[in-house]
């Protein structure tokens, strides 16, 4: 790092340059794009937190169903309420998505990955002032290998064949070896509670560093600072109130007032809007967020692979990512993996516009007539209009796509999943074993293109017991190539996560696990008054 990159740096740290201002001038003096932004988050981490004050944020995907139940947490807002009062035993780091410790400190597999041994931390309280135990950790880890909780982990927990205490230790066996064993427990359903929250699971008692006050669904949720945080690196404002926003409108106008301090979710149409507010920081993070249209393997006229071959050459990738995303993310391949992942599998070509190849495989299928696309614009921002512009692309080889615009209430239930033509959503997943085994193995529950082949789930299940990381990367080329070529997405884009806050909020962390700062935003940031 030259003298110019350390004065940048520093600008960073005193909280006076912005990220982007930071990426433009760091990449202008010849520093990577990888490199600036590892220095830019490095940075933001160092700055001096100050502590107090009342932050509010203002969060799309709330609803009157949410459940305090971390097992049933589904939506954005509880994801980010769970991440304020809970811990995990492992956390992911926010740069390579790498497991770090939390309550447990450290881990060790055996020689086959199928037995994993980790060691809990020691002198951490509840909210209700019990200490955490072993027994409290082996409790909450069994919760959720119970199908009658509706535990949204219950598929990474399937996995394990034995949950027991040795001493202070946790043991975990395997029903087969996982190399990826700690980053499943990043899962943010799987929060420690007492006893495992088998007295109460909607208590909302954990470790984190606030104390859960009070919770309305689907309307707000307010906390206070834990003072016995064992933790120093988090929790930095006295309190913390998260106010459901579903309405987009709503959202900027909040932010734009001052109202709130963070909002999630800004449809990149109305990015240049919000730059004209003084007060306002746009807040851009790559990551494993993907917008997709899914295609049922199993359904006519979607059970030939030509058909879907032709569907997926027919998307105009560059323009999606151009109008939809306003250049807030990137292509992609028709694969669930991008660079963010360990292990990418390089090398394989990219997918492009292709008109006439579009046309051929169509024919090829002998398919006539017009294919209906279900879409809502709750499956992704600019959905409705996503669908449209593929509608265009597909006219110029000769494929009729009819777009039928379903009503958002129901649409999670009606027709995702359900439907065998749709747009959707995925937000990634810790590691590419957990996202394959989540959306593409044969048995999985959100296999939502139907992409049932026995083939590719002798390849994943090879893969993730190998720790060799040279023959593991082959294999999950292979799994790509299968999917890519074989399978029922098209996937035209990744997202960037795209956020808002005003100038206040510091120390905000780009974090690629997931969105709003992997779910942290309210633990990691404070208010510079």
């Amino acid at each position: 790092m030259n003298d110019y990159t350390k004065y940048l740096a520093s600008r960073v740290t005193a909280g006076g340059l912005s990220r982007r201002e930071f990426m433009g001038r760091a990449m202008a003096a010849g520093v990577t794009l990888t490199l600036a932004d590892k220095l830019f988050t490095e940075s933001a981490m160092a700055a001096e937190p100050k502590r107090g004050g009342h932050l509010k944020l203002g969060l799309e995907g709330g609803a009157a169903t949410d459940s305090k139940d971390p097992a049933k947490f589904l939506s954005q807002v509880m994801f980010c309420i769970g991440r304020c009062w809970g811990d995990m035993l492992v956390e992911s780091h926010p740069l390579t998505g790498a497991a770090v410790p939390s309550l447990a400190e450290s881990w060790e597999p055996s020689k086959d990955a199928a037995t994993w041994t980790f060691k809990i931390r020691k002198g951490v309280k509840f909210h209700n002032g019990k200490d955490l135990t072993i027994d409290d950790v082996v409790a909450t880890l069994k919760r959720h290998t119970d199908a009658k909780s509706e535990s949204g982990a219950l598929g990474v927990m399937k996995s394990i064949k034995e949950i027991k205490a040795d001493g202070d230790n946790l043991v975990l066996t395997l029903t087969e070896g996982n190399a990826d064993m700690p980053l499943l427990l990043t899962d943010y359903h799987l929060v420690i509670q007492p006893n495992g929250g088998y007295d109460d699971p909607l208590a909302s008692i954990g470790t984190g560093p606030y104390k859960q006050v009070s919770f309305e669904p689907g309307v707000r949720a307010t906390f206070e600072r834990n003072k016995d945080d064992w933790r120093t690196d988090r929790g930095f404002v006295d309190s913390v109130e998260i106010i459901c926003m579903n309405d987009a409108t709503a959202r900027i106008a909040a932010l734009s007032s001052g109202q709130v301090h963070y909002i999630n979710r800004v449809d990149p149409k109305t990015v240049d809007l919000l730059k004209r507010a003084p007060t306002v920081e746009i807040l851009s993070t790559a990551g494993r967020g993907h917008y997709v249209f899914i295609m049922h393997c199993d359904k006519a006229p979607f059970d030939n692979n030509d058909l879907r071959l032709a569907l997926k050459y027919a998307m105009d990738r560059e323009t999606m990512v151009k109008k939809i995303l306003g250049g807030y993310g990137k292509v992609g391949n028709d694969f669930p993996i991008n660079s963010t992942y360990a292990l990418f599998p390089e090398g394989i070509e990219q997918r492009t516009y292709d008109p006439d190849k579009a046309a051929f495989h169509y024919k090829k299928s002998g398919h006539s007539g017009s294919v209906l696309l279900r879409t809502s614009e709750v499956a992704f921002p600019g959905a409705v209009d996503a669908a449209v512009l593929y509608q265009e692309s597909c006219k110029k080889a000769g494929i009729n796509i009819e777009v039928k615009r379903e009503p958002g209430d129901g649409y999670w239930t009606n027709v995702w999943n359900v439907q065998p033509f749709s747009t959707s959503y995925w937000g990634g997943r810790p590691t590419q074993d957990q996202m394959y085994s989540t959306a593409y193995l044969s048995t999985a529950d959100w296999n939502d293109t139907r992409f049932k082949r026995p083939d590719f789930d002798k390849l994943l299940l090879q893969a993730r017991s190998e720790l060799d990381e040279a023959k593991r990367k082959e294999l999950y080329r292979a799994m790509a190539m299968m999917v890519r070529d074989e399978g029922g997405v098209i996937l035209p884009m990744f997202n960037d996560f795209v956020n808002a806050s005003t100038k206040q909020v510091k120390g905000y962390v780009h974090d690629i696990g997931n969105d709003m700062s992997n779910g942290y935003v309210a633990t990691r940031v404070w208010l510079d008054a």
